[in-house]
């Protein structure tokens, strides 16, 4: 399934990195960033997260919220996040229901791993409709975070 900009965002309900659920209506009210990435741990994926770590004020000030999620498990995640001193909630799709709704999922990722996240990025404003939208082919490649901060801006 793929997600289009002025659809409403598919309902999501996942564990934290302090194992509680968190879901899509828990930031009903508020505007959010969802992204996508692979795996913990690696570098592209360490980069775009410390990159939004280190912008995270930015996000604040266009009044949005961000979440990570990937099909890391919790554990692994919470992990990534303490070593990496995120300041955003990091989520599991352990089971790999949202990647798939969100359209952001490889069947076949590098090394024969198989049901990966793909790289992506959503912006989802206030009563839940998906205002902006990017699902990247290639893994190497990092979302356009200019696109998400001027959508988010247009919601001011």
């Amino acid at each position: 399934m793929n997600v289009t900009v002025g659809s409403k965002a598919p309902s999501f309900s996942l564990l934290n990195t302090e194992k509680e659920k968190v879901s899509l209506e828990d930031y009903k009210g508020q505007n959010l960033v969802i992204l996508f990435f692979p795996l913990a741990f690696t570098s592209v994926c360490t980069a775009e997260l410390c990159s939004i770590r280190d912008n995270i004020s930015t996000y604040n000030n266009l009044n949005a919220a961000v979440v990570g999620i990937s099909v890391d498990s919790p554990f692994t995640l919470g992990k990534f996040r303490a070593e990496q001193n995120l300041n955003f909630p990091l989520l599991s799709d352990f089971n790999k229901e949202a990647s798939q709704a969100y359209g952001a999922f490889y069947e076949n990722f590098v090394l024969d791993l198989k049901g990966v996240s793909k790289r992506a990025a959503f912006v989802v404003d206030k009563e839940g409709v998906v205002k902006y939208a990017q699902v990247l082919e290639s893994a190497g490649d990092l979302p356009d975070f200019d696109a998400v901060k001027s959508t988010l801006s247009s919601l001011q």
